[in-house]
């Protein structure tokens, strides 16, 4: 790795994943997309999971990747990308290829939490060198707005709507970060696009490790969110802010916490500027939030021990 990351240098270099997508505007997804792009010194070939990324990215004969880029279904983005690796090892054994590649599969939380998960577990336990980057805006954003695993407790989506029978969804998110590190692979983490250089150092460690690595990372969604337009770089830096989605590492089993609050701030920060919450904060769900923030204390908590940093 030669560019240092200073804006001034970052400044310099091509951007990969160009303006001009469709992305909606203030999406936080493409956000994380080009930070991760730009933080490599190496040729990227990526595979994209059908999702927000994939169908808006690159329409017809139109796209906004500036690398070698492969969609994928729904659920085998890691599988592709996991065999381009495979031919590519291939390749340089023959001699028929000598530059250094490497290789990203991206996915949204459906991909990856859920329809996905099969796929994304197997080519870990195959130890492919591969990065997978997971871009969690917490739901089925592109098809409606649907609950998916990683949707918050008490989230109010299409399939588990707030209203006079229930208060939204009513079982927490799944723990992804740590159930990758429990695969035992070399490199876990999990980041966010208002942290820019945790992020993208991460992305460079990541590319440095042989092997299978995965980032989990933050991605603001302001249509399932009902947040405003301009909000997610500020909804990003809450979620750290108040624990909601901790910044920490897992290299080679050992926890590392990259970014602790100087004060911790309570979840509903993060929870009141988003309209799938507005149910929450009536008197007869306050039990939601109170839930919500022990969930919170609880796992940050733990991390803290498993880090040594209590």
């Amino acid at each position: 790795m030669t560019t240092s990351l200073t804006l001034k240098e970052l400044s310099k270099k091509e951007d990969l994943f160009t303006h001009g997508h469709r992305m909606c505007s203030g999406c936080g997804a493409p956000i994380a997309v080009k930070q991760i792009l730009l933080a490599s010194d190496y040729p990227i070939v990526a595979s994209n999971a059908t999702g927000c990324l994939e169908v808006s990215s690159c329409i017809s004969q139109y796209t906004a990747w500036k690398i070698p880029w492969i969609h994928s279904a729904f659920e085998n983005a890691a599988a592709t990308i996991s065999g381009v690796e495979t031919m590519y090892r291939a390749l340089r054994k023959k001699g028929k290829i000598d530059k250094e590649i490497k290789f990203i599969a991206f996915g949204g939380d459906g991909g990856t939490y859920d329809i996905g998960f099969q796929s994304l577990s197997g080519a870990m336990e195959r130890w492919h060198d591969m990065l997978y980057v997971c871009y969690d805006n917490g739901a089925y954003m592109n098809t409606g707005i649907q609950r998916s695993s990683a949707t918050p407790l008490g989230a109010d989506t299409t399939t588990s709507p707030a209203g006079s029978v229930i208060p939204g969804k009513l079982q927490p998110r799944k723990n992804m970060t740590k159930i990758m590190a429990a695969h035992g692979i070399p490199y876990v983490a999990q980041a966010s696009p208002a942290h820019w250089k945790d992020l993208m150092t991460k992305v460079r460690k990541a590319l440095e490790i042989k092997g299978p690595k995965f980032i989990n990372v933050i991605a603001p969604c302001n249509r399932g969110w009902r947040s405003k337009t301009d909000d997610a770089i500020l909804l990003s830096r809450l979620a750290a802010d108040t624990c909601y989605w901790p910044l920490y590492e897992v290299e080679n089993g050992v926890y590392k916490i990259n970014y602790k609050p100087k004060e911790k701030k309570p979840v509903v920060d993060f929870l009141r500027p988003q309209g799938r919450f507005k149910h929450l904060f009536a008197r007869e769900n306050e039990w939601l939030l109170q839930k919500g923030q022990e969930d919170v204390d609880r796992e940050w908590e733990s991390l803290l021990k498993e880090a040594g940093a209590e």
